[in-house]
C-alpha cells in the first residue's frame, strides 16, 4: 500500500523523461513485456478496454496498435503523465483515480492495469474496484514486477534494483528518489501465488500468473464472472 500524495508527485517529476528511463533501465525488455501482455488481451477479443494507471499509455497504445477497431478508454490520476500520454497521440483520456472511477458497473470487457496495481493506496480495494467496472465474463489483465525464485539470479536483480538502478534513474531524471521508491515498492509487493490469492479475494476466477524474465516481472489474469 502507497501514499497516494507522494506517488502522485513523484509520477509528476518524472513525466517528461519517463518512457526513456523505463527503456534504458530495463535495456528495452518493459517493451517486449508490453507486447506479449497485450497479445493476452488482443486474444480475448474485447471491445471495450479501460487502461487504468495508464501513466504514459505506453499499454494503451500498444493495445490500439495491435487491435486498432476497439474502444480504449485510458484514466491516471496524474494529468502531467496524462499530458505525456496525450503528447505520444492518446486522445480517450481521463483524468481519475484508480481507486475511485468514475465509470458505471460492468462497463467494461478487460480492465488493464501495467505497473499501476503496486502504486495503488490498497490493493485490494484497487482490485475490487476494477472488478466493479467489468462485465460478468470480462476479464482483469495484470502487468507488474515480480520477483526471481532462482536464488542466485535473485541476488543479482535485487543487488541492481536496489544498487544501481536508483543511480542511473537519478542521472537520467534527477529525480532518483523516486526510483528510490520504485525499489522499496517492489520489495512490498506481493508476487507469484500470493499475488494470485490477493486477485481472487477481490471476487476474480480462473487467476493465472506467467512469470516473465525469469520472474522479474509477471502477468496475472482473473475473470470477472
Amino acid at each position: 500500500m502507497q501514499d497516494p500524495a507522494f506517488v502522485k508527485r513523484a509520477f509528476s517529476d518524472i513525466a517528461d523523461s519517463y518512457v526513456l528511463t523505463n527503456h534504458v533501465l530495463s535495456f528495452g525488455t518493459d517493451i517486449l513485456w508490453r507486447r506479449k501482455f497485450v497479445r493476452g488481451v488482443k486474444a480475448d477479443e474485447p471491445i471495450h478496454v479501460l487502461d487504468v494507471a495508464t501513466g504514459s499509455g505506453d499499454v494503451a497504445k500498444e493495445i490500439l496498435r495491435q487491435c486498432p477497431d476497439i474502444d480504449v478508454v485510458a484514466t491516471d490520476f496524474c494529468q502531467p503523465m496524462l499530458a505525456t500520454a496525450r503528447n505520444s497521440g492518446l486522445t480517450n483520456l481521463v483524468v481519475a483515480d484508480g481507486m475511485q472511477l468514475p465509470f458505471d458497473n460492468a462497463a467494461f470487457d478487460i480492465v488493464t492495469v501495467a505497473f499501476g496495481l503496486r502504486n495503488m493506496a490498497c490493493w485490494k480495494d484497487a482490485l475490487s474496484e476494477w472488478r466493479r467496472v467489468l462485465k460478468p465474463g470480462g476479464k482483469l489483465h495484470v502487468l507488474d514486477f515480480s520477483q526471481p525464485t532462482w536464488q542466485p539470479f535473485k541476488r543479482i536483480y535485487l543487488f541492481y534494483l536496489h544498487k544501481v538502478l536508483p543511480k542511473i534513474a537519478g542521472l537520467l531524471t534527477g529525480h532518483g528518489s523516486a526510483y528510490d521508491y520504485l525499489s522499496n515498492s517492489i520489495n512490498q509487493f506481493p508476487h507469484g501465488r500470493a499475488m494470485c490469492a490477493l486477485i481472487s479475494e477481490a471476487g476474480f476466477t480462473d487467476v493465472s500468473a506467467t512469470p516473465l524474465s525469469g520472474g522479474i516481472a509477471a502477468i496475472y489474469v482473473g475473470l470477472a464472472d
